[in-house]
């Protein structure tokens, strides 16, 4: 494997990961923050604008991941490679996402 394989599956990983709560979101019906709200990622955009660019980050992780290289669930290196960028973006948007609904410093309850 090349090291570009595992790049893209980083990336690929970090993608996916930015899918899930537009797409979830807005099939949901509910407004959530995007890269086209007011402020750029603070303001809610509308459910069908999360749709989309949820959608889009599927498209796009899916050619990170499948489409480049040769990527081997049973591989270790390409694994390891989309977990690590699944489990950074995560926390990342753990902490932006957080800060607006109330989940960087939850309330005892």
């Amino acid at each position: 494997m090349q090291w570009i394989d595992c790049v893209s599956y980083f990336f690929g990983g970090a993608v996916l990961t930015n899918a899930v709560p537009h797409f979830v979101s807005g099939v949901m019906g509910r407004p959530f923050q995007s890269p086209f709200a007011k402020p750029r990622g603070q303001g809610h955009s509308s459910s069908t604008v999360n749709v989309l660019w949820g959608f889009l980050n599927l498209a796009i992780g899916y050619l990170l991941v499948i489409r480049v290289g040769d990527f081997d669930l049973r591989s270790t290196a390409d694994i390891v490679a989309l977990g690590l960028g699944t489990l950074l973006m995560g926390v990342v948007m753990a902490r932006m996402f957080g800060r607006f609904n109330g989940g960087n410093s939850p309330a005892d309850g």
